[in-house]
């Protein structure tokens, strides 16, 4: 089980990013453009947002236990929550494999 202030920190992350979405978008589209001193206000603007506001920041976890390396992503859980649920058959659609 992963630390409450791990996930706490992960789900703040998410506020953030939905929060500066917007922003942080208009200020890429002005990054692309042609005009050199729009660009440089842009990245200045940019390089002034939260640093946690960057979607790169977040790191997929899981739902249940807050692990966050073999995250399953179609599911939302860690591997090993993955095969126990699948197992007792909490998870529809999914069964065992076999050739």
């Amino acid at each position: 089980m992963a630390k409450e202030s791990l996930k706490a920190r992960e789900i703040k992350r998410a506020k953030l990013v939905a929060k500066y979405s917007a922003k942080r978008a208009e200020l890429k589209k002005i990054m692309n453009g042609s005009d050199y001193d729009a660009k440089r206000a842009a990245d200045i603007a940019l390089q002034k947002l939260p640093p946690n506001s960057n979607p790169i920041r977040m790191h997929n976890r899981c739902k249940l236990t807050g692990r966050p390396k073999g995250y399953i992503r179609q599911f939302g859980l860690s591997r090993i929550n993955f095969r126990e649920m699948a197992m007792a058959g909490l998870l529809p659609g999914v069964k065992k494999a076999s050739w």
